[in-house]
């Protein structure tokens, strides 16, 4: 697949998610996407991992972060090292476990993410074997995987691994389509392990349209830890655009679960960074509450609020003067406990303070961005302040209120 289209896959993924949590009910609707998603996240090299959290937290500066398919290192033609032992439940054999070492790394380089993964094979030949590990710039750590092509003497068989760490709530849920003939899927199942993981078993196709009889098997693990590792197979050479090497994948799924499930996984994932931004670090720990008490000063005489919601990093207050209504959006977060301030970048054209306070403008009808009028404010303490006009109802406060909300020394974190 040319580049150009890999990181179209890749940015497609990290914005949507949409292939590893639709909802059940959506089955009928959705199981075309759901094939096309579900290819495209193993389709690509790396991860280019926007989180829900991390869209949000770009309302107020408009920042956006991307980060491209790293280059690969080929590790050439290989053997399995490991002798079979018995996979769970029966079934073909399965490599034997590696050890799982005692101290973290804080770094695993890709042939140590691919030589891991061909120790859990069964027997057989790999070739055209790459990984990836958490020392790639352009994923900044947030993803390892590795990609080969297996050959048990049955015929070759491209299997693909990644690995991605959630933080805790921003993961997506499990789940199989109501409807498994629509989606084209012969077997799909989700089960919860005793440690809480969820492990789901997928036995479909590569086309949802059944273009082609290429078969594609996976396992997907989602820990209590954040850990996502899934593992995809084919019964061919390649993804797509290569003729069926063999009737079905070579490993059961009794194996990709055994694969999945190793415990030599673990120190990989605590050198995997989370993705997403921290919203629990980030949190001021001001309650809707607090931030109204703080909020209802600074408003303009005769502007008064009728109601809230929100949550720990934003808040949308419904305002009135009179007969007329509107609303505002205000963000606070509290980058003090992070080492760095993963927008700080959109501040770098704002206008500084004396006190070093940066104040950045953006939107309002007489600008071409396509945004309502909003300050973001970065302080030196580590607090940022955004306020926006709401989406809703009629602008009540000009540009200059605006600023002199989002300047206030008001706010201060209560964690």
């Amino acid at each position: 697949m040319p580049e150009p289209d890999k990181f179209e896959d890749d940015l497609l993924y990290a914005l949507t998610r949409t292939g590893e949590g639709f909802r059940t009910g959506q089955a009928d609707l959705v199981a075309g996407g759901y094939r096309r998603g579900r290819s495209r996240w193993r389709r690509r090299s790396a991860a280019a991992v926007v989180s829900g959290a991390a869209a949000l937290a770009l309302v107020g500066t408009g920042a956006v972060y991307l980060a491209g398919p790293p280059a690969a290192k080929d590790a050439g033609t290989v053997s399995a090292a490991s002798g079979p032992a018995t996979a769970p439940g029966g079934g073909s054999p399965a490599a034997t476990p590696t050890t799982v070492r005692s101290s973290a790394p804080t770094v695993v380089t890709g042939d140590e993410v691919l030589a891991t993964f061909q120790a859990l094979l069964p027997k057989g030949e790999t070739t055209e074997a790459k990984g990836h590990g958490t020392d790639d710039d352009r994923t900044k750590g947030t993803f390892v995987g590795a990609d080969l092509v297996f050959d048990d003497g049955q015929g070759k068989s491209l299997v693909q691994l990644g690995i991605q760490k959630h933080r805790p709530g921003q993961g997506q849920p499990r789940t199989c389509p109501t409807d498994l003939e629509l989606a084209r899927i012969d077997s799909c199942a989700v089960t919860t392990l005793p440690d809480g993981s969820r492990l789901q078993l997928l036995q479909g196709y590569e086309y949802s349209d059944g273009r082609a009889g290429t078969k594609e098997w996976s396992a997907a693990l989602s820990g209590p830890d954040g850990r996502e590792i899934t593992v995809s197979e084919w019964n061919a050479a390649q993804e797509k655009g290569a003729p069926d090497s063999r009737p079905a994948p070579p490993l059961t799924l009794d194996q990709l679960r055994a694969v999945v499930t190793d415990r030599s996984w673990d120190r990989v994932v605590a050198a995997v960074k989370a993705e997403g931004i921290d919203t629990q670090a980030a949190d001021p720990g001001l309650s809707l509450e607090a931030r109204e008490a703080a909020l209802v000063p600074l408003l303009p005489p005769g502007v008064t609020v009728t109601g809230r919601t929100g949550e720990a990093l934003y808040a949308t207050f419904q305002l009135a003067r009179g007969q007329n209504t509107g609303s505002l959006v205000l963000q606070v977060q509290n980058w003090s406990k992070l080492v760095d301030n993963p927008w700080a970048q959109a501040f770098k054209d704002a206008l500084t303070r004396p006190d070093g306070t940066k104040v950045l403008t953006r939107g309002g009808t007489d600008t071409k961005e396509k945004m309502p009028p909003t300050v973001s404010v970065l302080r030196p303490d580590g607090m940022e302040v955004s306020v926006s006009q709401g989406p809703t109802g009629t602008a009540l406060l000009t540009r200059e209120q605006l600023e002199a909300i989002a300047v206030s020394p008001v706010w201060r974190a209560e964690k």
